[in-house]
């Protein structure tokens, strides 16, 4: 009698993950380069920094930062929830919540940190700091206003991927992907500012 022997099959990546995960690293060094800048800066106006991070409102800053790293986790869960195949809720319980849902609350949480942001924007600018008033508020909006770019267009992602969910008779591996890969850089954003909250508001 012959038998073959099982031959296993080649679990191979996903080439949009690995792309994703390629491309991210290059958005990496553009923001090394920013943090480059910024202590470049502060190492020739150590005075000048010590009297402008004075003006900063820590406890805001950290309520905003810890909404945008909650935010990574209300992400997540709605990549379990595409990976469960589950596109929108069952119930109304948090539990039984699908992607579209985890995905909606997670926009909202970042839309309030851009809102946030923007509000400290308004309020160092009516104390007279700008992008061109000196060295630290070059170095100030440079860094954090690329990561807010960054962030919108992470909430343009999320309304995308929310949109062709809705737009697709069945959920399948395709969406899921594209849920997993937002995610991927959602995650990434998230991580930049957590280094850039210390940077600023607390190695003073």
């Amino acid at each position: 009698m012959n038998t073959k022997s099982a031959v296993p099959a080649v679990k191979r990546p996903n080439g949009v993950a690995v792309g994703t995960i390629v491309w991210l690293g290059s958005e990496v060094m553009f923001f090394a380069g920013l943090f480059a800048i910024y202590f470049t800066l502060r190492a020739m106006n150590p005075e000048l920094w010590a009297e402008q991070t004075s003006k900063h409102n820590f406890t805001f800053a950290a309520i905003n930062t810890s909404i945008l790293v909650l935010s990574s986790f209300t992400a997540q869960a709605g990549v379990f929830a595409a990976e469960r195949m589950q596109p929108r809720r069952t119930g109304w319980s948090p539990m039984k919540w699908g992607t579209v849902e985890w995905f909606f609350l997670t926009f909202f949480m970042g839309a309030i940190f851009v809102a946030g942001q923007s509000y400290e924007y308004a309020v160092f600018v009516s104390e007279g700091i700008t992008l061109a008033s000196d060295p630290y508020g070059s170095a100030f909006y440079l860094t954090t206003g690329f990561h807010g770019i960054h962030v919108t267009l992470g909430l343009f992602a999320f309304l995308l991927v929310i949109g062709r969910i809705y737009a697709v008779k069945n959920f399948t591996h395709k969406e899921e992907t594209t849920a997993v890969v937002v995610s991927y850089y959602w995650h990434f954003v998230d991580i930049v500012w957590i280094i850039l909250f210390f940077i600023i508001y607390v190695i003073k």
